[in-house]
């Protein structure tokens, strides 16, 4: 399990680096992740480690909110502020979601459908 640990943190930081680097506005984790996406596709799907490392992780994933919500509270003020703008986002960022996932949903569909028939 050290190694997949090991793995998991050294695509972070390359994401880091190359976030750094190109100056992309994305977060570098999120890049580390495709990056890990990328390496699964190509090894055909995770290993043992990594799947019972993603169910200890799961299992904790309520204490990884605690940040984020400490960093809610400390910016409250500002938050009060610009609720109106932080509802439309939200609710805009949902409605794209549900869309692009229905979207996805019905293609998919009908792709197994076609290969069905």
């Amino acid at each position: 399990m050290p190694g997949i640990v090991a793995l998991v943190l050294s695509l972070q930081l390359i994401g880091e680096v190359l976030v750094r680097l190109i100056s992309v506005p994305v977060p570098g984790p999120v890049i580390g992740m495709l990056l890990l996406v990328g390496v699964l596709g190509l090894r055909g799907g995770p290993p043992d480690p990594l799947s019972r490392l993603a169910g200890t992780l799961l299992g904790h994933l309520s204490l990884l909110f605690i940040p984020a919500g400490v960093g809610v509270i400390s910016y409250l003020g500002l938050l009060a502020d610009r609720w109106l703008a932080i509802a439309v986002t939200v609710v805009a960022s949902t409605l794209i979601s549900l869309l692009a996932t229905a979207l996805t949903l019905r293609h998919l569909l009908r792709r197994r459908d076609t290969e069905r028939s």
